[in-house]
């Protein structure tokens, strides 16, 4: 055996010595299922299920709306929320230890931030959702349509996908309104029918809405506020499957079904950012040109800007977006 074949083999068996020592001393290992953070020890693809106390005080109100019962589930709430908050700083102190690229430090940090800063607004909205009639064992299982926004008003639903191109195309043919950009000669893509439109504007999103109420004759349709859409996503889990980074481009509105949101829609994080009725006004706002909050993230987005908390994302509300779609609120 020659010598640089003898060297070759002898840094190979000192590498695989080393790497075996190391995992063998506690080194984290890489958890393949993890999509935000590589090194996470938990797999978070659902929103943890309710403690036994909260579902009993909860309980306890639906029985008798007390004021004593609403602050005995408002405390709970709060203890529920801070243990969240020492969970996330816990996580963020393991990340300084371990993360191999301080690009997982700085977004777990933003996360701490953003927890601690929103405590009470998150608090008064989880209040909301648990006071609601609504809120049944197994109502995020049901499929329809449209589902009811728990926490939000009583008679408001959002639409269960958002809009798609067979959608829109309907709307189409009966307003010859002018087609998206992206649809050649103005028809619609076949091998796209069930992705979500996009390249329309916040007015064409409006004018859809429009289309509904006038077919309906009862229900008025329309888009949901940022706080709506807040409200029927909830909390996104941070190992979630959905198309952000895994994809090239847009996929069908049920590629990721089995990703529901708080209120049992689906696709609502990554895939397309989803128009709102919000105006964003801030310093980064062009002046004269109305900017629209968008919700939810799209396939090319960073995970952490596909979180539900994410704030002042907007888009000129004349333009449209080959990212950005929109799904509809009901109002019965």
């Amino acid at each position: 055996m020659n010598i640089l074949l003898q060297k070759t083999l002898i840094a190979v068996c000192v590498a695989a010595t080393v790497s075996t020592a190391w995992t063998a001393f506690g080194a984290p290992r890489p958890n393949r299922e993890a999509k935000q953070f590589k090194y996470s020890t938990t797999i978070e693809k659902e929103r943890p299920e309710l403690n036994e106390e909260t579902k009993r005080l909860i309980s306890a109100y639906r029985r008798n709306p007390s004021k004593e019962n609403l602050a005995a589930l408002r405390k709970q709430v709060e203890i529920n929320y801070d243990k969240v908050i020492a969970r996330k700083k816990a996580k963020l102190e393991e990340l300084k230890r371990t993360a191999r690229h301080p690009s997982k430090v700085q977004e777990m940090q933003e996360i701490v931030d953003e927890v601690v800063q929103s405590r009470e607004s998150r608090i008064e909205q989880s209040m909301r959702r648990f006071t609601d009639p609504r809120l049944k064992p197994g109502s995020r299982d049901a499929k329809s349509d449209y589902l009811p926004v728990i926490g939000a008003a009583q008679n408001v639903s959002i639409a269960y996908t958002p809009v798609t191109n067979e959608d829109y195309a309907q709307f189409l043919k009966a307003t010859k309104r002018k087609p998206p950009k992206d649809w050649v000669r103005g028809v619609m893509p076949a091998d796209r029918a069930q992705h979500p439109v996009v390249n329309v504007s916040h007015a064409d999103a409006v004018a859809y809405c429009q289309w509904l109420t006038s077919r309906d004759g009862q229900a008025i349709y329309r888009l949901p506020t940022e706080e709506e859409w807040e409200y029927a996503a909830g909390h996104m889990p941070k190992d979630a499957d959905f198309n952000c980074g895994e994809n090239n481009d847009t996929t069908p509105v049920d590629a990721y079904e089995k990703t529901r949101s708080a209120c049992g829609a689906i696709d609502m994080w990554g895939n397309c950012w989803e128009w709102t009725s919000t105006k964003i006004t801030s310093s980064n706002t062009k002046r004269g040109k109305p900017v629209m909050a968008v919700k939810g993230g799209s396939w090319s987005s960073s995970r952490m800007d596909c979180r539900t908390e994410r704030k002042d994302e907007g888009r000129e509300a004349a333009k449209g977006f080959g990212d950005v779609s929109f799904r509809v609120i009901r109002e019965d």
